[in-house]
């Protein structure tokens, strides 16, 4: 009973200090950075040994930016997400985790240290939305749990332990950071909105949401943070300082990214600071402006003019791919009908996060066959419920104001600050969300958890004010154990997702057995196991990914790599040369498919057709590759096999400047 004695005794005078410090101390940043950090760390740092996992490759290894020293700093404003120039783009214009990356390449090449961005930011971002509440509402007990629910959200997970996840990150941060400049005088309140969110857009395009989102937060918290609120003004300024923000990224990217890339930071030899500047005005206007076609006859008002907005923004190019996103090529009322569902299970992981994947392409996501089902309308639902409820609450707030006009200071505030709140996050978070709906604007990817990095802003609102309403009810201890249920299972699958990016084998084992529907999280599995030789299993899941998705070239091109490299490699000892042949002459037909599928795709053609060659089954063939490539004239496919054929014996294959990236490879010279 001693030994025991010995040791409850200090575990209890811990439990004591930090339920005083929580009890006893306001949640400002310098009080609630730390405890953020702490637990930031526990639930979402990986291993020091994870290697590059998913998008990694592309975000850190390949990013010519990133590792090639002969491309200046700025030009990060030049470049895409990936690093690549506007005419090989993907989209994605983010330059400053560009520039964070570039920085932190010269400390270390482990992906380890670059996600200690996110967990950092992270904590900054749960102390900052804390120290927002408190602000505005001054009751410690709320600002604690807003800090607390969006620290642990489980479904942040992606965004915070994946490398990739630092421009949702980031991007938060500038929302947050705009968030406390509303508690700036007056005048300086609109210099600091934009700044906040010129810092959010450069990080990632989805801060478009801030115009409209912290305009209404100024109208909210005007009179929770400021003895004269005058809402109408001060919402307008914030508003027109975020717009004024997006005007001067939507310019800027197209000054320095679209019309004068690599060019733009290049000034007459010998000018003056003053005279380079005027000469990047001059390139300025001297770019050319987007052309909008008229839309068709009988167009809505209000199509026409999101589709003039589209054009000025001029968001670059998205790829088009069924896989990672079924929607781009479905009818619009059933690419509604299925984001409204993707919407509604998104909604659904945040508050019962039972299953996390880093993937949920193609066919997981599948689109439906008709508009009307229990995803499309729980999903207009949890849209509209929460819009409709938030402008109830923003009417009742106003009321409220206006009858508590003679009251004290605080006494107004403590009145105020719950529908304040309420009508801020009901409204926030369905708003926020839109940009990755797929309903206005296609993205490359259906799905994402990340994504609901900034609206869970406004979800953590929501909940903190329903806990601790909860937590003042007759039950308090029932209360008690139900909130710290619903952070248990938050911090648990925190922490089990986290474990996911061990490496990338563990990744895409844990993806596949989440979404075992998703053909892209079955290949990526197959090809984590051939990169370790394990070329049977490969094959397994790869055949599984083929069945998943029988019209994607990749799935029918591994399958037969996969074959291919099996000839040489038999179970049963080393095969004759007539055996090997015959073993390889398995992967042909899977092969051909592939090229009829993908007659463009350099990659997957001349990964095939250097297996062909190595195995001797490319000459053999060579007259069924010959007409395969006539049907597709001009073609990468056409070019490959001619190439091919022409040079093949003194170029051991195809040209090496052809062959694809071996996994875990940097970029090649030149790209």
């Amino acid at each position: 009973m001693a030994f025991l004695s010995r040791i409850v005794q200090p575990l209890r005078g811990l439990y004591s200090s930090v339920r005083r410090y929580f009890e006893e101390q306001d949640p400002r940043f310098s009080i609630a950075f730390a405890p953020a950090l702490l637990v930031s760390i526990l639930l979402y740092v990986r291993s020091p040994l994870s290697n590059y996992i998913f998008d990694e490759q592309e975000a850190l290894l390949a990013n010519p930016y990133v590792n090639d020293p002969k491309v200046p700093f700025l030009g990060a404003f030049s470049r895409d997400f990936w690093g690549l120039p506007p005419d090989r783009s993907i989209g994605s214009y983010r330059p400053i985790p560009n520039l964070i990356w570039r920085l932190l390449w010269h400390v270390s090449h482990q992906p380890f240290i670059h996600h200690w961005v996110n967990v950092i930011g992270h904590a900054v971002n749960a102390a900052l939305l804390a120290g927002f509440v408190l602000a505005a509402s001054g009751r410690r007990q709320l600002s604690w749990l807003s800090g607390a629910i969006f620290l642990m959200a489980a479904v942040l997970t992606e965004a915070i332990s994946g490398v990739v996840g630092i421009a949702d990150v980031l991007g938060g941060l500038g929302v947050l950071a705009a968030l406390h400049a509303l508690r700036l005088p007056l005048w300086g309140m609109p210099l600091g909105v934009l700044a906040a969110v010129t810092f959010g857009l450069f990080s990632k395009e989805s801060v478009i949401v801030a115009v409209p989102l912290v305009g209404l937060a100024a109208f909210t918290s005007a009179p929770l943070l400021h003895s004269r609120p005058m809402r109408l003004l001060r919402a307008l300024l914030a508003f027109i300082a975020a717009a004024v923000a997006l005007a001067f990224y939507t310019e800027f990217r197209r000054l320095t990214f679209v019309a004068h890339p690599e060019g733009f930071w290049s000034v007459p030899a010998g000018s003056t600071w003053l005279q380079g500047w005027l000469h990047q005005l001059k390139k300025w206007l001297a770019q050319p402006r987007p052309a909008l076609e008229p839309p068709p006859p009988g167009t809505p008002w209000a199509k026409q003019q999101l589709l003039k907005f589209l054009a000025w923004f001029q968001q670059p190019s998205l790829p088009h791919d069924p896989i990672n996103n079924p929607l781009v090529d479905a009818p619009v009322p059933l690419r509604v009908a299925a984001a409204l569902r993707v919407y509604a299970g998104g909604v659904g992981q945040v508050l019962f996060p039972w299953t996390l994947s880093g993937d949920y392409s193609y066919r997981a996501e599948p689109v439906p066959d008709r508009r009307v089902f229990f995803g499309s309308v729980m999903g207009a639902l949890l849209a509209l419920v929460p819009l409709l409820a938030g402008t109830v609450a923003l009417m009742a707030n106003l009321v409220q104001s206006w009858r508590t006009r003679l009251m004290g200071a605080l006494e107004r505030r403590q009145r105020l600050a719950p529908l304040a709140l309420l009508a801020t996050g009901l409204l926030w978070f369905p708003v926020a969300y839109f940009p990755h709906s797929n309903i206005a604007v296609l993205l490359p990817t259906v799905r994402a958890e990340r994504f609901w990095y900034l609206p869970a802003v406004g979800t953590s609102l929501v909940l903190a004010l329903g806990a601790a309403r909860l937590l003042r009810s007759p039950r308090e201890r029932v209360a008690a154990l139900l909130l710290g249920a619903f952070f248990g299972v938050q911090a648990f699958q925190a922490r089990s997702h986290a474990l996911d990016y061990m490496d990338d084998l563990s990744f895409w084992d844990a993806t596949r057995r989440a979404v075992p529907l998703s053909a892209k999280a079955q290949l990526n599995y197959s090809v984590m196991l051939g990169a370790r030789g394990q070329l049977q299993e490969r094959l397994k899941y790869n055949g599984i990914a083929k069945d998943l998705a029988p019209k994607w070239p990749m799935a029918h091109i591994y399958y037969g790599d996969t074959l291919c490299r099996l000839a040489s490699r038999p179970e049963s000892g080393p095969p004759d040369a007539a055996a090997r042949l015959a073993r390889a002459e398995r992967a042909v037909p899977h092969y051909l498919r592939g090229f009829a599928l993908a007659p463009n795709d350099p990659n997957l053609i001349s990964l095939a057709l250097q297996c062909m060659w190595e195995e001797k089954i490319f000459l053999p063939h060579s007259e069924a590759l010959t007409e395969l490539a006539a049907d597709h004239p001009g073609s990468w496919l056409a070019f490959l096999v001619s190439d091919t054929l022409e040079s093949g014996e003194k170029n051991n294959g195809v040209q090496k400047k052809y062959r694809p990236r071996s996994y875990d490879e940097g970029p090649k010279n030149g790209e």
